[in-house]
C-alpha cells in the first residue's frame, strides 16, 4: 500500500522519464531468461564501488563457473533510488543490488519484492558472526524477518580546523554544546574584527530537503540520547527531551549568527578557506581534504558535540548502505552465496582500501585484517573507532515522510525561530504518529 502511493506521486512528477527508464531496463536484461543461472549484480555506480565490484566479481567468476555474476552500476538517473523503484514497476530488478537505503528497506519488504534473507540456509549463522546483536536487531524489519545485509556505513563526525581552535587556546575539539558555543563566540569575535561577520563555527544547510536532517538533527539527536529511535513499534518516540536539546541547541547556533542562514555551499569550500571552523560529515571528506588543502592547514575529527549533561555513550548516524536479494531472483540460494563472498574479511578490506567506506562488521578497529590499512591511514581511525556507536534507520515505511516532518518543524524553530523547541518537537511528534495510524 505505502509502496503503491510512493509509485503515484513519483510517476505524476516523473512519468515519461521512469517510463524511459523501465523500458531502457527492459531492453538491457532480455538476457536474463537466457541464461537462467546467471546472477545479475547491480552495485552504485561512484567509480570507487565499481572498481571495487568489478574485482570481486572477477574473482569470484574465476573460482566459480557454475554461478557466474553479471556485473553493471545502476543505471544513470536523478538518483539510484528513483531508478530502483521503476525497475520494481517494470519487473526488471537485478538478482542483487548493493546500494540500498536502510530507510528503504521495509517499504519493499512490506511490498513484497524482496527476499527474506533468513530463510536462506546458512545466512543467519554469518551474520551472528559479522554483526552485534543491535546491528541484527536494528535491521530486522516489523515482520520479523531480515531482508537486507548490513553492509558499509560512513560515520557522521565533526571535521575541525586544529589551527584554529589552537588560536583560541583549545586544546581539544568542543565536546559538549556548551563548548561549542563558547568556541563559536570567540571565533567569531575574533575573525576579523570588522564588525561584519563573515566567519562562523559551522554550518549546515539550511534546505528542507528530508536527507539534509542526516547532518544536523539526526546525528546530534542520537549523541544526546545514546542511538534513541525516532520510531519504534508504529509509535513515534522521539518527543523527549533528547530532541528538544538537539533543537535548542541548533536554535542558539542560529540566533547567536554562529551558523549561517545564507547557503555557504554555493562558494568555495568554507571550511578550507578558514570561514568555518568545523563541519559534519564523513569519512569521504578525507580524500577531498587531502586533496585540495592549502599548505600547512592542519585537520582531524572527533564526535559530535552533546547536551553537558549526558552520560550517554555518543552514538551518530552511520549513513548505512546495505545489499538486497529482489524476489525476481531465480536462484536466492546461489545469491547468498556469491554475497556470502563478496563480505568476507578480505573483500571487507578490498571496499576499505578502494572506497574509504567502512565494512559494518563487529569490533572492526581490533580486527587484525585490518591492522595494516588503519596504521598507514591514520585520519580514519577516529571512525573506525565510532564504528561501534553507530546507528541507521528504524523500519518504518513512511520514514522520509517523517523526516520531511522534521525538517519542516526544524526550518520553522531551528533556522528563523518562529518556534520553541518543545512545541517543534511536539508538533512534529503530532504531524509523523497520524502517518503511522
Amino acid at each position: 500500500m505505502v509502496l503503491t502511493i510512493y509509485l503515484k506521486k513519483i510517476c505524476k512528477v516523473f512519468i515519461l522519464p521512469a517510463l524511459i527508464i523501465i523500458f531502457s531496463l527492459l531492453f538491457s536484461c532480455t538476457g536474463n531468461d537466457l541464461q537462467n543461472k546467471e546472477l545479475i549484480y547491480w552495485s552504485a555506480n561512484n567509480p570507487d564501488e565499481i572498481e571495487f565490484a568489478k574485482i570481486v566479481v572477477e574473482e569470484w567468476n574465476d573460482l566459480n563457473p557454475d554461478i557466474q555474476v553479471r556485473f553493471q552500476p545502476v543505471p544513470e538517473g536523478r538518483s539510484s533510488e528513483e531508478i530502483i523503484l521503476a525497475a520494481v514497476v517494470g519487473k526488471t530488478t537485478p538478482d542483487i543490488y548493493s546500494n540500498m537505503w536502510q530507510g528503504d528497506v521495509e517499504n519493499y519488504a512490506q511490498a513484497g519484492v524482496l527476499i527474506p534473507l533468513d530463510t536462506i540456509p546458512g545466512f543467519l549463522d554469518n551474520l551472528k558472526l559479522r554483526c552485534e546483536t543491535d546491528v541484527i536487531e536494528e535491521v530486522t524489519s516489523t515482520d520479523g524477518h531480515i531482508y537486507q545485509v548490513p553492509w558499509k556505513i560512513n560515520p557522521i563526525m565533526m571535521i575541525y580546523n586544529k589551527k584554529i581552535f589552537n588560536n583560541l587556546g583549545l586544546e581539544k575539539p568542543p565536546a559538549t554544546y556548551l563548548e561549542y558555543l563558547e568556541a563559536a563566540k570567540h571565533f567569531q569575535k575574533d575573525a576579523d574584527g570588522d564588525g561584519y561577520v563573515d566567519h562562523w563555527i559551522g554550518y549546515s544547510e539550511i534546505l528542507v530537503t528530508w536527507w539534509q536532517r542526516f547532518f544536523d538533527f539526526y546525528p546530534l539527536y542520537l549523541a544526546a540520547s545514546g542511538g534513541a529511535k525516532l520510531v519504534d513499534n508504529n509509535k513515534v518516540v522521539f518527543n523527549n527531551k533528547y530532541a528538544v536539546e538537539t533543537f535548542a541547541f541548533l536554535q542558539k547556533l542560529y540566533n547567536q549568527n554562529y551558523f549561517a542562514r545564507e547557503l555557504l555551499s554555493a562558494r568555495q569550500d568554507v571550511f578550507l578557506s578558514g570561514v568555518i571552523a568545523t563541519r559534519f560529515t564523513g569519512p569521504w571528506d578525507i580524500v577531498h581534504t587531502e586533496k585540495f588543502k592549502p599548505n600547512g592547514f592542519e585537520y582531524s575529527f572527533a564526535p559530535l558535540p552533546a547536551p553537558d549533561s549526558s552520560g550517554h555513550q555518543r552514538y551518530t548516524y552511520g549513513d548505512p548502505k546495505n545489499i538486497v536479494i529482489f524476489n525476481t531472483c531465480k536462484h536466492p540460494e546461489n545469491a547468498w552465496k556469491f554475497l556470502s563472498f563478496l563480505i568476507n574479511r578480505k573483500n571487507d578490506l578490498l571496499l576499505l582500501t578502494t572506497t574509504t567506506q567502512l565494512p559494518r562488521r563487529k569490533k572492526l578497529f581490533e580486527d587484525k585484517e585490518f591492522n595494516d590499512y588503519f596504521n598507514n591511514n591514520p585520519k580514519i581511525i577516529p571512525f573506525a573507532e565510532q564504528a561501534q556507536y553507530v546507528r541507521g534507520t528504524d523500519p518504518c515505511p513512511v520514514l522520509k515522510e517523517i523526516f520531511d516532518i522534521i525538517s519542516m518543524e526544524y526550518e520553522a524553530c531551528v533556522v528563523y525561530g518562529i518556534k520553541t523547541p518543545e512545541q517543534a518537537v511536539k508538533d512534529a511528534a503530532k504531524t509523523a504518529q497520524l502517518l503511522l495510524d
